[in-house]
């Protein structure tokens, strides 16, 4: 089913196109040397209507699902903040690989504070002023394990920015088609109210003639008022679904929307939707935190080795007295290994099992609904060629054959605006179809984030980049 790339023009050409069939079917049997004139003339006011639709279209620059996914991106402050985070983790991750800085010590030693010698720096020979360094000596192998957990948790950031980028760009088109199938079925109802007007002047002008009755006319104005109902709801949606958008874009969300992708193929299809769900960037966030886990149990496991520090301080007594040096080396003695560094290590193990079971369920349950989404989709592609190749052309043959029917006198009028209105009803059901088709198309076209809006896709990864993903796995 194709739709006008500015859905607003099928809303100005319908009152135009629509309020021609008035005088046409009015004069078809009264007045039949008049109707090629009337076919004339609503030719030419169609004409009209779409010049004036062109003048609108060149007016406001029209609004691509592309472009507005690159607003979304640009205005994203959850992008930003994500970006600052990862440059801090690298910022960390340098930090942590160093050596702790060395302690500078100021003492003074065995002060009197009675006697004769109270409070003196020099008169005892046992007091002091000390000045001291001492510097902790933690092993290459837990400060580049340190180092290591900084930049998994700068790579975890990174995996949620892919997934940010893949979630803004996948709400962002939900809105967009939001916003150009609201559109869309708002240009077919107006079709549907001017059918209902059609068919109040029809049984009007049949109960004139004593063909009809009031009851006909009282329902053909019941079923007005229904659609300018209906019309009105219509209405509130195209106006939630712009503000929707304008959530995501910001300012210029109000402007046509033009530029509809092709909902009928998936860059990735069957198994390849599969092989690359290990690569979705939720999966890749969870395969990161399982590597930050990971690293803390191997910086437990290195914790089991014991780190020593170093002190050299230089003394000054009195002018009577020896200055001193003094040297030392200190060792944490891990007399209880069993209930403290072992127990750590066990729950740091613990840990990544838990982390280990968390990713391989949530594969399992994105890959059972990107399954159940691509059902659906395929589904209603089938659903949507049968209606249009079979359903569509019938409604259509109808209201053919009702009209030429009304010309050879052999039906009434509210026959062919029955017929007419239900193939506007069919028109209504395949849009509704393709609006879902759509909503199905993105959950699954922006698994990852679209491309040339801030990150690559999974299929032009590098291998060594792929290699990586595994090995994380």
């Amino acid at each position: 089913m194709k739709f006008p790339s500015f859905p607003g023009a099928a809303t100005v050409a319908a009152p135009f196109a629509c309020a021609q069939i008035i005088p046409f079917l009015a004069c078809i049997r009264e007045r039949p040397l008049r109707a090629g004139i009337s076919r004339a003339i609503g030719l030419a006011i169609l004409t009209v209507a779409a010049i004036f639709a062109g003048q609108v279209r060149a007016a406001d620059a029209p609004l691509t699902l592309q472009e507005a996914q690159r607003r979304a991106v640009e205005r994203s402050q959850q992008i930003s903040a994500l970006d600052a985070t990862v440059a801090a983790s690298r910022e960390r991750a340098l930090a942590a690989g160093q050596l702790p800085d060395p302690v500078l010590t100021l003492a003074i030693d065995n002060l009197p504070i009675n006697g004769s010698d109270r409070f003196s720096l020099t008169r005892d020979f046992m007091t002091m002023r000390r000045i001291g360094i001492t510097q902790d000596f933690t092993r290459a192998e837990k400060r580049q394990m340190r180092a290591r957990k900084f930049a998994s948790e700068a790579d975890k950031l990174l995996a949620e920015k892919t997934a940010a980028l893949a979630s803004i760009a996948r709400n962002t088109a939900l809105a967009w088609f939001e916003c150009y199938y609201a559109e869309a079925a708002a240009a077919v109802l107006a079709q549907q109210a001017e059918e209902a007007k059609l068919e109040v002047v029809a049984s009007e002008g049949a109960y004139r003639a004593g063909r009809g009755s009031q009851s006909d006319i009282l329902a053909a104005h019941s079923a007005q008022v229904g659609l300018e109902i209906t019309a009105s709801e219509m209405g509130r949606r195209v106006r939630t679904a712009r503000i929707n958008l304008a959530r995501w874009i910001g300012e210029g969300a109000d402007v046509p929307l033009s530029g509809k992708p092709s909902i009928d193929s998936l860059h990735r299809e069957g198994g390849a939707l599969d092989s690359e769900i290990p690569l979705h960037p939720e999966i890749r966030v969870l395969a990161r935190e399982e590597d930050i886990v990971a690293t803390d149990a191997r910086i437990a496991a290195a914790d089991q080795a014991t780190d020593w520090s170093l002190e050299v301080s230089y003394s000054q007594r009195g002018p009577a007295y020896s200055n001193m040096v003094s040297i030392g080396v200190s060792i944490p003695l891990q007399w209880d290994q069993k209930n403290r560094q072992n127990r750590e290590l066990a729950a740091r193990l613990a840990l990544v099992e838990r982390a280990k079971a968390e990713r391989e369920e949530a594969l399992r349950a994105h890959v059972g609904e990107v399954r159940t989404v691509t059902a659906e989709w395929e589904n209603g592609r089938e659903r949507l060629a049968r209606v249009e190749s079979e359903m569509l052309p019938l409604a259509r043959e109808r209201t053919r054959a009702a009209l030429a029917a009304y010309q050879g006198g052999k039906a009434a009028l509210s026959e062919v605006l029955s017929a007419r209105r239900g193939e506007i009803d069919i028109r209504m059901q395949t849009v509704n179809l393709e609006a879902e088709i759509a909503r199905l198309w993105a959950q699954l076209h922006y698994l990852f984030p679209a491309e040339g809006v801030g990150s690559t896709p999974p299929h032009a990864r590098s291998q060594p980049e792929a290699n990586q993903i595994k090995e994380a796995r």
